[in-house]
């Protein structure tokens, strides 16, 4: 279907749903929450009941957000009314979202409005979808306009945290013509953009700092400062009492060594899986999302993630052998030689 025909029957789901559930991935980022708090509060503005859901201690820096305190803490679903609707927002599985939203979503119809290059337009039965986008908060602005609702500051801010914290304040190659059309509109509605940076840029907790500290001193450099990692365990984050909010920009460490191509930020949340999660950041000519799905990841070209089943020792391994099997792909691509003619 064409974007116009994918709105307009997103819009159709909408208007004949009483009760309309929102989500957005685990340990929702800047762009997951910002794009779940505008569009629950776009769709309660036009008359609808909809409600955005995530965990509460795990939202960071953008839990600043005004609408923040109308979420459904995911612990609470299953005492919830029932809902008509599910809208996935910055994600196309179920598997990325929080396990107490399956429980209460998998049967729901659903609309899935996602900006990754992986997502493969299998997830819900409406598709607003579109990798070239450069975030789901564009998305979210997109359909509102299409539907002509109106945008407040609350909504506006929002989509603003959306589009900064995706684009790297408009820095990365995700930003086009159209992401900075979204910012401009956007600004015409009050955003505070000094606050909001100096909120999420410009200053930092001391649970931040000290697993920054120990990030730092996990900095391993390897490939002739081509590849570069760090790591922080489930005894670090408990010693600081801290949480993946806390430490969204610490793949930019191994990113920032000169020269680096390809970055690695493995972490394991303190909980009781046994598993380790990898950020992944490349530059040049380098696909993200190849490494990512080796373990049933995804993401962007220069940025996607993946969880890993083993131990932290055992997912290093692993991820650096896939790292070294990259390289050489790429390697005898590059020595092979031109056939010989006549």
């Amino acid at each position: 279907m064409s974007r116009r025909e994918n709105y307009a029957a997103a819009a159709a789901l909408i208007a004949k749903s009483k009760r309309i559930l929102i989500s957005g991935h685990l340990s929702p980022d800047g762009d997951s929450l910002g794009s779940m708090v505008a569009l629950a509060r776009l769709l309660r503005n036009a008359g609808r009941d909809a409600y955005a859901t995530a965990d509460p201690n795990a939202l960071g820096k953008p839990g600043f957000l005004e609408g923040v305190a109308d979420l459904i803490p995911v612990r609470k679903l299953r005492r919830a009314k029932r809902f008509d609707l599910l809208i996935a927002l910055d994600n196309s599985s179920f598997a990325r979202m929080p396990p107490e939203v399956k429980a209460v979503a998998e049967k729901l119809p659903a609309i899935c409005i996602d900006h990754h290059v992986t997502n493969d337009g299998t997830f819900g039965d409406v598709q607003i979808v579109d990798p070239t986008a450069s975030s789901a908060g564009e998305l979210v602005w997109r359909f509102a306009k299409w539907n002509e609702w109106p945008l407040d500051r609350a909504i506006a801010e929002a989509l603003w945290v959306s589009l900064v914290t995706d684009t790297g304040r408009f820095a990365y190659d995700a930003t086009k013509p159209g992401t900075l059309r979204a910012a401009g509109d956007l600004l015409k509605h009050g955003v505070r953009t000094a606050l909001i940076n100096d909120i999420l840029f410009g200053s930092f907790s001391r649970k931040t700092i000290g697993l920054k500290r120990l990030a730092w001193r996990s900095l391993h450099i390897w490939k002739n400062r081509k590849v570069a990692e760090v790591s922080l365990s489930r005894d670090d984050f408990r010693a600081v009492r801290g949480n993946k909010a806390d430490v969204e920009d610490v793949i930019e460490i191994p990113r920032s060594v000169a020269k680096n191509e390809i970055a690695l930020f493995f972490y394991q949340i303190p909980d009781r899986t046994k598993e380790t999660r990898c950020s992944i950041r490349t530059r040049g000519d380098w696909d993200a999302t190849v490494l990512a799905a080796k373990f049933g990841g995804g993401g962007h070209r220069k940025a996607a993630g993946c969880t890993i089943k083993a131990t932290m020792g055992s997912a290093k391994r692993q991820m650096r052998a896939a790292v070294k099997e990259l390289l050489k792909s790429a390697c005898r691509k590059t020595m092979r030689l031109p056939p010989v003619l006549g």
